[in-house]
């Protein structure tokens, strides 16, 4: 329709900038959170913020070790399984319903984890369960768990932190970037689509901004 808004037009949160509001995150209760939440937003494939508030200890957990793997303590990783979301309206467990959290990812959310359990335990409160992101309000009390909207908000503050135009980021932006990004770096379509829960190639070559069209390496076939 002509004069109707683009779609995606917020800019994404590729790699170089998302590393901009990670530096903003410190080792405060909700700097590792936040720093836990971006990056699990990011890296299990561009989560939208309603699948990151829906994110609990009882659909993210430790990835199960193969028989005869030794431990690996500083090599944390999850595995989150995937409900209800735009993609899936029924929450029925698909193939690509398990999300790896790996990597920077996984430490980031093992250590607001172990942050979490050590404030739980040093004022006698029960160990942590139900919704990993939460709200920490003023005093550091971890309280309910943050709504969809918070999430937006953590994106903007961090990106106002980092020296960065907060009004043109929004938690889209981290799901726009993780497509970008990956398509800057080359990894196959079918590879994004996994983690991203993508039905359909066309919605996924949406999330290209113009400047990455023109680095695409098959325009250069010739």
């Amino acid at each position: 329709r002509r004069g109707a808004a683009q779609p995606h037009a917020k800019p994404a949160l590729t790699r170089e900038p998302l590393q901009a509001l990670l530096d903003t995150c410190d080792d405060s209760l909700a700097g590792l959170r936040d720093r836990a939440l971006l990056l699990f937003a990011f890296s299990s494939g561009g989560r939208r913020r309603s699948e990151v508030t829906a994110a609990t200890l009882d659909n993210t957990r430790p990835a199960p070790r193969s028989p005869g793997q030794a431990p690996q303590r500083d090599e944390p990783a999850f595995v989150h399984l995937m409900g209800v979301s735009k993609s899936n309206q029924s929450g029925r467990t698909r193939a690509d319903s398990h999300k790896p959290v790996v990597g920077q990812a996984a430490l980031a959310l093992q250590a607001w984890l172990d942050a979490w359990r050590a404030h739980n335990a040093a004022r006698s409160l029960p160990p942590p369960e139900g919704a990993i992101f939460r709200r920490i309000r003023k005093g550091g009390a971890i309280s309910e768990p943050l709504t969809p909207q918070a999430v937006r908000t953590i994106v903007q503050a961090r990106a106002a932190l980092a020296g960065l135009d907060a009004s043109g980021f929004s938690a889209h932006s981290l799901r726009s970037g993780f497509v970008t990004e990956a398509a800057a770096q080359n990894i196959p379509m079918p590879e994004t689509m996994a983690l991203t829960g993508h039905r359909s190639p066309s919605s996924v070559i949406g999330y290209f901004r113009q400047g990455e069209v023109l680095g695409l390496k098959a325009a250069r076939l010739m």
